[in-house]
């Protein structure tokens, strides 16, 4: 019988995206300890009963930390795909369809953009504006606008040309009635494939941002923070660690596997690939 790899990296990506969803909305709703508040008496607990994946250096229960960690990643990534998709979109879509020096001058500057690394500009700005949540979402999303704007920019362009949207134009339709009525439509598969990528990319970046200080402030729990904190004790308490990481690399598989299955669903080119 052959194995329907399209299928595998279906149900395995909705299970792990499924258990970072669930412990992102619990964490919001219960956690078993204060995710804040320790308990100096029973820091750097092994895993037991009492605290399932242990404590921290300030008697912190880590299980606690990583369910309100997951709503912390989970909103910052989602706040962040949502601004760079639409600010991303908004451009490229108008530059595409716009052309001429509209379209020069906006990608020079967007290509200039692109020149420096997504992480390192968002270093850059974070260091400007100061750690925080709005602060994170800011400075990821307009790393990653210009990304989405080339996506938008080149489905445009591929379309401009095609038969439907030259015959809107000959019937005097408005640009406004024919990008809303007949070129947006046509960008929602590439765009919604991209930001599925995109979003493991923001909850990377955010971890790795939290874990140089830069992310979201101590002592809000943070996944990157909690790596960040378990440097100093690997060898006394190595579960401080290992399951921060762990749910992070769970994540991103997670996000990825599901990405490729968005990709073979809505991808045309893919269809009968395997």
């Amino acid at each position: 019988m052959k194995l329907n790899f399209k299928r595998v990296n279906l149900v395995i990506g909705v299970l792990f995206v499924g258990l970072v969803l669930f412990l992102a909305i619990a964490g919001f709703i219960y956690t078993p300890y204060d995710p804040v508040d320790g308990d100096l008496m029973a820091k750097f607990g092994a895993p037991s009963w009492d605290h399932l994946l242990g404590t921290d250096e300030f008697g912190r229960d880590v299980l606690s930390r990583i369910m309100a960690g997951a709503g912390v990643s989970v909103a910052v990534s989602l706040g962040t795909v949502l601004f760079a998709t639409l600010a991303g979109t908004f451009i490229g879509v108008l530059t595409g369809y716009l052309g001429g020096w509209t379209d020069r001058i906006v990608m020079i500057f967007l290509e200039s953009l692109m020149a420096f690394p997504g992480l390192l500009l968002a270093l850059g700005i974070m260091a400007i504006i100061g750690p925080s949540k709005l602060g994170v979402v800011l400075a990821l999303g307009l790393a990653y606008t210009p990304s989405v704007a080339r996506i938008a920019r080149a489905t445009v362009f591929s379309l401009r040309q095609r038969d439907f949207v030259i015959a809107s134009q000959a019937m005097g339709n408005s640009g406004l009635w024919t990008v809303a009525r007949h070129i947006l439509p046509n960008c929602v598969a590439p765009l919604i494939i991209f930001s599925t990528s995109l979003f493991g990319s923001a909850l990377l970046s955010e971890s790795a941002l939290s874990f140089l200080g830069l992310g979201v402030p101590p002592p809000a729990p943070s996944w990157g923070g909690m790596l960040s904190d378990a440097r100093n004790s690997m060898e006394q308490a190595i579960w401080l660690s290992v399951f921060p990481g762990a749910m992070i690399s769970f994540a991103l598989l997670g996000i990825n596997m599901l990405g490729d299955a968005v990709r073979d669903l809505l991808d045309p080119r893919m269809k009968g690939a395997m």
